[in-house]
């Protein structure tokens, strides 16, 4: 009798294996005093652990082939960056010697207080960034505590064509074993935005997450199927099941061959419209990347990554350089910059500025905290002022809740131009300035928000949140979440007509924009640019080159007007198996 297991479908595809059964152990860490005389000893014993951690990251980053895509190579840059950084070089040696302890204890202690500062962010693509400190912090703990690597346990012959099991695993741990053929990867943790998914999906490797429990009803050597497009993990299965999932297998190898014909082809619907679509990047690695898949720019740069882990804000022309990379990258094509999307609970390696906020999502966050604190937000705005003279830039506010702030920037912006004038410093003296609509407050008032900006960009996911007051990571709580809420949809039909209706053009940068499920709803629904993670574009272009605009802004707006809102994921359903 087959057992099915589910979880979160985060790739496309079926594998199908014997499981290889990861088990990572975290022991206990306590704290002992080390005397004075033996300190230094203890030190260079966690100097020792960090540098073979460096080299272990060096070595796996050298094994990647170098037509391996960007964003892939990105994860172990951004290992090694944090490796190098003072955060975990030199941090742990000021605890161990402000409180005399062992090596692991003071490297626990900096791990807590750099997950604290990830868990805080409203963000949740950039809250599963924790992930990131957990994995960097475990190889330099294995090292200081002589536990084997699972990214180097001899056993590259079991993996070939297996299915791995775990709780969870490192980008470094996932790359190896791709490299060594593992077929498919299921964990316990994990969500849509977490290391595993986003590399699956970088990969092309079929992946299941949030698996929970997994490990106690799966052996090793057990034969497998993973459905990873519909979250499934299938053992014991029949000869009648596994010959039914080998040609599902033969058909995704097609369905992935045509999608890759798309890469030069624009994105037109049957009747001739054209749809910009753009991807969502925080590196310049994944912006070459996505210029490689065919997008149209870059609709979403996240900056935040540049202000996080590090004693000191960055420079304005740390800040320059960095963007200037991705609009270097996307050659021509427009790169959109977010400015800061933080909270002010996040100390940024310095002393938090006030009180911890009791609702940090409805606290002094993104632009108020820009607003607040002129002199972080002025260099800001003045480095992707000097960027615009290199290329199409465009300027992108989060967390617009009212023209009142709007207004604000604009004036701050017109400053730092008339500064730059002054200096002789070129820049785009029309760079577009547009507001990310993603409070219902903004939504409702888009109308007159239209009337100061250049553009919208949606970003559905904490519209979503705000909307229904849901958490989507909160898993007592997240079943609410819902896209297809109607009153998600009736605002972001207000937001693509005050869009229109002012002649500015509306994007959309939420996971909504990247679901080849929700593609034709929005644009039924009027939205014409779409950014989303790389991965996704050849999916979402597909379906708009097999679409007809006509048909479907008239069975969105019946569908808009239906009474019913158990109906709609049934009309959306109908709406995606028409032509």
């Amino acid at each position: 009798m087959s057992l099915v297991l589910s979880g979160i479908s985060v790739t496309r595809g079926v594998a199908i294996g014997k499981a290889v059964i990861l088990h990572h152990e975290q022991p206990e860490i306590g704290e002992h005093t080390i005397p004075r005389p033996l300190l230094q000893e203890e030190i260079t014993r966690y100097r020792a652990a960090h540098r073979k951690a460096r080299q272990q990251l060096r070595d796996i980053r050298k094994r990647i082939p170098a037509d391996t895509p960007g964003d892939i190579t990105a994860f172990m840059d951004a290992h090694l960056l944090m490796l190098d950084d003072g955060v975990l070089s030199e941090a742990p040696v000021k605890i161990m010697r402000a409180r005399q302890c062992n090596a692991e204890w003071a490297l626990k202690l900096q791990r807590d207080t750099l997950v604290r500062v990830f868990e805080e962010m409203d963000d949740p693509y950039l809250r599963t960034r924790r992930d990131d400190v957990d994995h960097v912090v475990n190889r330099i703990l294995r090292n200081l505590q002589g536990r084997y690597d699972p990214g180097h346990d001899g056993r590259a012959g079991q993996l070939r064509g297996a299915v791995l099991i775990a709780g969870d695993v490192s980008p470094a741990e996932t790359l190896l074993m791709h490299q060594q053929g593992i077929a498919a990867v299921v964990t316990e943790y994990g969500g849509p935005n977490s290391h595993t998914a986003i590399l699956a999906r970088s990969l092309g490797l079929p992946a299941v997450v949030g698996v929970h429990h997994l490990r106690r009803y799966l052996r090793s050597g057990e034969a497998l199927v993973v459905d990873a497009e519909n979250g499934m993990v299938l053992a014991g299965a029949d000869a009648g099941e596994l010959a039914y999932y080998r040609l599902r297998q033969r058909e995704e190898r097609r369905h992935v061959a045509e999608l890759n014909k798309l890469r030069e082809r624009p994105a037109v619907t049957r009747d001739g419209h054209v749809v910009a679509l753009m991807a969502n990047v925080e590196l310049p690695e994944e912006a070459s990347a996505a210029h490689r898949l065919g997008a149209a720019g870059v609709g979403l740069l996240r900056t935040e990554m540049l202000f996080l882990n590090r004693e000191t804000l960055p420079e304005e022309d740390e800040q320059y350089e960095a963007y200037l990379r991705v609009v270097r990258a996307m050659k021509g094509a427009p790169v959109t910059i977010r400015t800061l999307d933080l909270g002010a609970d996040k100390c940024l390696g310095k002393e938090p500025r006030t009180p911890a906020a009791s609702n940090p999502a409805l606290g002094l966050r993104a632009i108020r905290w820009c607003l607040k604190d002129p002199g972080m937000f002025s260099p800001q705005v003045r480095a992707i002022l000097r960027v615009s003279a290199h290329g199409p830039v465009r300027m992108l506010v989060p967390m617009l809740s009212g023209a009142g702030e709007m207004l604000q920037v604009l004036r701050l912006i017109a400053e730092e131009k008339k500064a730059l004038e002054r200096e002789g410093v070129r820049f785009d003296p029309s760079l577009p300035v547009g507001g990310m609509i993603e409070v219902p407050a903004a939504a409702l008032a888009a109308d007159t928000l239209a009337r100061h900006l250049d553009f919208f960009s949606i970003g559905t996911n904490d519209l979503i949140q705000y909307t229904l007051a849901v958490d989507r990571l909160d898993e007592e709580v997240n079943y609410l979440y819902d896209p297809l809420h109607p009153a998600i949809l009736r605002l972001i039909q207000l937001t693509i007509r005050a869009g229109r209706r002012a002649g500015i053009p509306v994007a959309m940068c939420g996971e909504m924009a990247g679901d080849p499920d929700y593609t034709r709803l929005l644009l039924g629904l009027g939205l014409r640019e779409f950014s989303m993670v790389p991965a996704t574009l050849l999916e979402v272009k597909r379906v708009i080159n097999e679409s007809r605009l006509d048909t479907l802004e008239r069975d969105v707006r019946r569908m808009m007007r239906s009474r019913s809102s158990a109906r709609i994921p049934a009309l959306i359903d109908d709406l995606n198996r028409r032509r």
